[in-house]
């Protein structure tokens, strides 16, 4: 038998968060191979953009999943403080990984569009330094991630399911 689907917007949020934390924790990892290897190099550069691309979106629809839950999590206990947190941790990430997607789709896109590759040392410095940024985005990540567990499994806040079918 299957498990009970959620009963509106707010109950797929469970569903929905692991997506983001995923591809964006993930897209960094083919950024190095990109940065590292020579051959293939635009392919993993362009993979890991996709990966940012499709987990920003995500962060938007875990943002608004996010913020219906909470609407129905407010009545439960003493979890306001926590969900608060959560919440301004949730779009401050959603914030830094627009910024940061945008800032590596021009990366990629400006040196192209201008016929002039970057090359050399510039080349790693550039990559580098937005490795720097983007590892500091994961850390918001994942704080907001443990956060959100915390609602969970400390506070005992659970999504709406459908029961009885």
């Amino acid at each position: 038998m299957f498990p009970p689907l959620p009963l509106d917007w707010s109950g797929l949020h469970p569903l929905i968060i692991h997506f983001p934390i995923a591809l964006l924790l993930v897209a960094p990892l083919l950024l190095i191979l990109g940065v590292a290897l020579k051959n293939g190099r635009r392919a993993y550069l362009v993979s890991a953009l996709v990966l940012m691309v499709v987990g920003t979106i995500t962060t938007y629809v875990a943002v608004s999943t996010g913020e219906a839950a909470g609407e129905l999590a407010e009545g439960v206990g003493s979890v306001g403080a926590m969900l608060e947190r959560h919440e301004e941790l949730a779009e401050t990430s959603r914030a830094v990984f627009t910024v940061l997607t945008l800032l590596f789709g021009a990366l990629l896109a400006v040196p192209t569009l201008m016929k002039r590759e970057l090359q050399g040392p510039l080349f790693y410095i550039a990559h580098g330094v937005f490795l720097a940024a983007y590892l500091g985005g994961s850390v918001l990540l994942a704080n907001t991630a443990h956060e959100g567990g915390m609602l969970v499994h400390q506070a005992g806040v659970r999504a709406m399911v459908a029961t009885g079918q």
